[in-house]
Formats: structure tokens, C-alpha cells, sequence
């Protein structure tokens, strides 16, 4: 897995074998980043990490700083690793649930999450989340296809993988 665009571009990211997580395919990653533009100064937080290729990707395209939010030890332990390369950018690293994290945390100018698709808490997620976004700023859900009991900004499909948009107005 490889970054696609920015200062860090073709700078290739470790993975953990034998884990459960599903790093976001790459045209859709790719397709993510042409949507959001230009990043440089943006505070990000990217929640169920995994392999940590979204909050990567922001880092590579400007980003101020990137929050990796992960449960998982070995998880956590690679995006690290993962992490020294990015010398331009602030990486933190938490190992929390999302939620409990979302109860502390300041806000961001961009969040990213990308949960289980059986996980059973996604709409006081996309809640929690949006509460935690600077104004005008975007949370985005990758998910399989589905709606939401909140409106979203923007949705967008590839095959059976989802990014829904919610933005913060003022």
C-alpha cells in the first residue's frame, strides 16, 4: 500500500498481516482526496486507524497535524513505525475506543472514519463526530452502502464501499 499524492507520494506503508481490519481501496482513496483538495494546515483526526493510510494520505497532502485513534496494540505499534516518516506534520497516537475518545477530544478540521461495517454505534459516532468539527469542515464515514437517521452532505458509492459526507455549518 502506497501514498498516492503530496510531499510523501509512492512512500509505501507497512501493514499488519492476519488483522481484521480493511484498508480503504485505492480508487477510492484516491477519489476522496480529489474531493477534499487542498489540505495544508488542516487539523485531522482519522478513527479506526487500521493501517492508518487516510491519516497518512492527509500528512502527505499538508496537513498540520494527523490523530490516529486505534483500540488494537499491534495496530497501534505499526502506525508508529509508520508515523517516524512524516517529519513535517504532528502525529499523535491514541489508543482509545472512538467514542470515548470523541467525549475528550478538541476539535478538527477534518475527521475520517472508517469502522467495522458490523459496528453497532455508527449514528452516536457521525453525532459525535460532527460536534467535534471546526465549522465548515467535513466528517466522512467509509461504510458499506446504507442511510443515515442524519442527513449527510454527500454520499458517494464504489461498488460495496460508501463515503458519506456530513459538513459542520455555521
Amino acid at each position: 500500500m502506497q501514498i498516492h499524492a503530496g510531499r510523501y507520494k509512492g512512500r509505501r506503508i507497512k501493514t499488519v498481516a492476519n488483522v481484521s481490519y480493511r484498508p480503504t481501496m485505492a480508487l477510492v482513496r484516491k477519489s476522496l482526496f480529489d474531493i477534499l483538495g487542498d489540505l495544508t494546515g488542516y487539523h485531522v483526526l482519522d478513527l479506526f486507524s487500521g493501517s492508518g493510510i487516510l491519516g497518512f494520505e492527509a500528512a502527505s497532502r499538508g496537513a498540520k497535524s494527523v490523530t490516529f485513534v486505534e483500540t488494537s496494540m499491534r495496530i497501534s505499534s505499526l502506525l508508529k513505525i509508520n508515523g517516524s516518516f512524516f517529519k513535517d506534520t504532528e502525529i499523535n497516537y491514541v489508543r482509545m475506543d472512538a467514542l470515548k475518545f470523541m467525549k475528550q477530544s478538541n476539535h478538527f478540521d477534518l475527521i475520517m472514519a472508517d469502522p467495522p461495517y458490523e459496528y453497532d454505534q455508527t449514528n452516536l459516532l457521525i453525532e459525535s463526530c460532527i460536534n467535534q468539527l471546526n465549522e465548515n469542515r467535513f466528517f466522512i464515514l467509509e461504510s458499506s452502502p446504507r442511510s443515515y437517521s442524519i442527513s449527510p452532505a454527500r454520499v458517494k458509492e464504489y461498488g460495496d464501499t460508501q463515503l458519506t459526507f456530513w459538513k459542520k455549518e455555521q
